[in-house]
C-alpha cells in the first residue's frame, strides 16, 4: 500500500494510541507515537511530517502549550484530540493555532474523514486565492506569499487557521459567505448544521481587532446566512 502522508501521534493512552496507529498505517500512513508533550518540538524538528494528532492532557507539556510552542516555528496542520466536548477547548484550541479537533471516543472513520480532508485542503489551499496576494482595507494589508496581517501600522499574528478564515472573508469583501462555503474552502466537508467552530474564530478575530462583539463592523455575522467583511470599516 502507497505510503502518502507521514503523521506524529501524541498521546499518552496506550491502548489508544496502539489502535489509532494501526488503523493509520493501515490505510497507508507513516505514523510516528509519542507519549509526552515535552519531546514534540524536538521531534518535528528532526522529523519531516504532514500532520500532528494531539491529544489535549498529555504528561509533561499539555496539547495547549504544546500547540503554541509548534506554533512559534511551523505551520503544520494540528488536529487535537480532546474528552471535553465543551465550548472551552474548542475556543482554546483553535486561539493557540489547532486546525481542527475531534471529540473522544475517536471514531476511526471519522478520525480518517478529518485526516484526509486536512490534507487534501492543504495541497488545495492556494486554489481559492489565486491571482490576488495581497488585499488592503483601509488600515488592514493581508499578504498571502508571507501569511502576514498588518494592521495600523502593527504586525498582527494570527494562527494559520485564523489567517485563511479572514483571507476567504476578506476576498469576498462586502458579500455573505455562508458556512457552508466555509467549511468546504477551509475544512474540505460539508457544515453539518452543528459545528461552531467559525463562530468561535469570528469571536476570535473580532476581539483581535477590537471589533465591538455585541454590535461588531467589521466583521458581521449574518443570521441563518454567514459572515461579511465589511471593507470600509478598516479606517479607524
Amino acid at each position: 500500500m502507497k505510503e502518502y502522508a507521514k503523521i506524529l501521534l501524541v498521546e499518552d493512552d496506550a491502548s489508544l494510541a496502539q489502535w489509532v496507529k494501526e488503523y493509520l498505517q493501515q490505510q497507508g500512513f507513516l505514523v510516528d507515537h509519542l507519549a509526552s508533550g515535552d519531546i514534540v518540538v524536538e521531534h518535528l524538528n528532526k522529523g519531516n511530517y504532514d500532520l500532528v494528532l494531539l491529544d489535549v492532557m498529555l504528561p509533561g507539556l499539555d496539547g495547549i502549550e504544546v500547540c503554541k510552542q509548534v506554533r512559534r516555528f511551523s505551520a503544520i496542520p494540528i488536529i487535537m484530540m480532546t474528552a471535553r466536548a465543551d465550548e472551552f477547548d474548542e475556543v482554546i484550541g483553535i486561539e493557540v493555532g489547532a486546525n481542527d479537533y475531534v471529540i473522544k471516543p475517536v471514531r476511526p472513520r471519522a478520525l480518517l474523514a478529518r485526516i484526509k480532508a486536512m490534507l487534501r485542503n492543504l495541497n488545495n489551499t492556494s486554489d481559492i486565492h489565486l491571482p490576488v496576494k495581497e488585499l488592503k482595507f483601509g488600515e488592514l494589508c493581508l499578504h498571502w506569499d508571507f501569511k502576514r496581517v498588518d494592521y495600523k501600522g502593527e504586525r498582527i499574528d494570527l494562527s494559520m487557521s485564523l489567517f485563511s478564515l479572514l483571507w476567504l472573508l476578506a476576498s469576498n469583501a462586502g458579500k455573505v459567505v455562508d458556512r457552508d462555503l466555509v467549511f468546504q474552502e477551509l475544512k474540505g466537508r460539508e457544515y453539518d448544521g452543528l459545528d461552531r467552530r467559525f463562530d468561535v474564530m469570528i469571536s476570535t478575530l473580532r476581539r483581535t481587532f477590537n471589533d465591538n462583539p455585541q454590535k461588531p463592523e467589521k466583521i458581521k455575522t449574518v443570521w441563518g446566512k454567514g459572515y461579511l467583511f465589511v471593507p470600509d470599516m478598516w479606517n479607524d
